[in-house]
C-alpha cells in the first residue's frame, strides 16, 4: 500500500475506531469481543483500502457485522466470561458518571433478549443512524424485513424489565 493510503487508512482508524467499538458492543454486548470484532474488521479492510472508493466506513461497517453475524452462528467453543466485577471498564466509572453507566448496561443487557437479526438491524438503524435502505443492503435483506425486524425488536426492547427498572424504557 502507498504510503498515502496508509496514512488514511491511519486517519480513518483514528477517527472511528471509538464509534466502531460502541457499535460492535451493541451487537455482542462484551466490550472485549467488541474489541475484537473492531480488530477483526481493520485487518480485513486493510489491505483492501487502496480499492476502496466513497464511503469506507460503510466498508468497514459491513465487514464487521458480517463477522459478528458469522460468530453467532458458530458453535459454543467453551468461553466462559469473565466475573463481571472484574470487568475494568465499569470500575473506572466514577459517581458522576454512575447514571449514565447504568443505563448503558441496561440497554446492553436489553440488547441481549434481542435475536441475533435484530439486535443487528437495532443497532444499525439506531446506534447508526442507518436508513431502512441503507440497513437492508448492508445485511442482504428487504427494506420491508429491516422494518418488520426493527419493529419486533423494539417491541420487546419497550418490555425488557431491564430497561423499565432502570427507568430507561418502558411504556
Amino acid at each position: 500500500m502507498t504510503r498515502t493510503a496508509d496514512a488514511d487508512f491511519e486517519r480513518f482508524v483514528q477517527a472511528q475506531s471509538t464509534p466502531l467499538l460502541r457499535f460492535a458492543e451493541m451487537l455482542c454486548g462484551d466490550r472485549h469481543t467488541a474489541e475484537d470484532l473492531v480488530q477483526q474488521a481493520l485487518m480485513r479492510s486493510y489491505p483492501k483500502w487502496h480499492r476502496l472508493e466513497g464511503d469506507p466506513l460503510r466498508y468497514v461497517r459491513r465487514v464487521l457485522v458480517n463477522r459478528f453475524l458469522s460468530q453467532a452462528r458458530r458453535r459454543w467453543n467453551n468461553e466462559v466470561p469473565s466475573d463481571p466485577v472484574l470487568n475494568d471498564w465499569d470500575q473506572r466509572a466514577v459517581a458522576d458518571f454512575a447514571g449514565a453507566v447504568q443505563t448503558r448496561e441496561a440497554v446492553l443487557s436489553a440488547l441481549q433478549g434481542l435475536t441475533v437479526r435484530e439486535r443487528a438491524v437495532v443497532a444499525l438503524r439506531y446506534s447508526q443512524d442507518l436508513s431502512e435502505a441503507e440497513t437492508a443492503e448492508l445485511l442482504g435483506m428487504a427494506p420491508g424485513t429491516v422494518k418488520s425486524t426493527a419493529s419486533r425488536g423494539l417491541a420487546k426492547l419497550r418490555l425488557a424489565p431491564d430497561l423499565i427498572d432502570s427507568g430507561v424504557g418502558g411504556n
